[in-house]
């Protein structure tokens, strides 16, 4: 399988999965994602899949400060409805890092490992996103403003011409290779800076 090589060079995230460790599918319970991972999941790289996978990881990092994040011991609220934009995109790359689900996720085994309702949507909140830890209620806020990371000009003439087949074999590379270069300008030039990435904690038990 052939892909981008700076994919590689995006960090990774670890976890705790305690239903993997209890069934048997991973001996310590230990599960590591990379972006790479989240493009399998969503069948393509752009900068929302890039954004999501970047600000989850960003969240649970900061909820976790140094520890394991424990995945299915997470709740993700999105202040959008599903239907709304790119947001079945996001919601689907939180999903495979946190372990939270909708009233159709796991619903769990002997009253333990419910993993429903733990996916939210229509929330009010100011941010794009909240994290919660079920275990302490600790929650972090999270928003994604991708116009501070620029596109080439060329990538806006060139996409019609692909999408109607007009383009050629030269100009569906050079499309490729532009798109592909902002994905990798979110993930790696801008992974830093807050104008783009923005994590907010929140005082336990508060509202908005």
């Amino acid at each position: 399988m052939s892909y981008p090589a700076f994919f590689d060079a995006v960090p990774t995230i670890r976890l705790y999965d305690p239903l993997a460790e209890f069934l048997g599918a991973l001996d310590d319970g230990i599960v590591e994602y990379s972006y790479l991972d989240a493009v399998k999941l969503a069948g393509h790289s752009c900068p929302t899949v890039a954004s999501a996978f970047m600000i989850t990881c960003k969240a649970l990092h900061a909820l976790y400060s140094g520890e394991l994040p424990q995945r299915g011991k997470i709740r993700v609220e999105l202040r959008r409805m599903d239907s709304d934009g790119v947001c079945g995109v996001i919601v689907n790359v939180a999903s495979l890092l946190t372990g939270a689900g909708t009233q159709v996720a796991f619903k769990g085994i002997g009253g333990r490992f419910d993993r429903r309702h733990t996916l939210q949507f229509g929330a009010e909140i100011q941010a794009e996103m909240r994290f919660t830890r079920l275990d302490s209620m600790q929650a972090v806020d999270a928003s994604v403003n991708l116009q501070y990371v620029p596109s080439a000009s060329r990538t806006g003439e060139l996409l019609p011409k692909c999408l109607h087949g007009s383009a050629s074999e030269l100009e569906q590379a050079e499309f490729r290779q532009l798109w592909q270069a902002r994905v990798r300008a979110v993930l790696l030039d801008y992974a830093d800076d807050p104008q783009v990435f923005s994590i907010t904690d929140q005082v336990v038990g508060s509202g908005l």
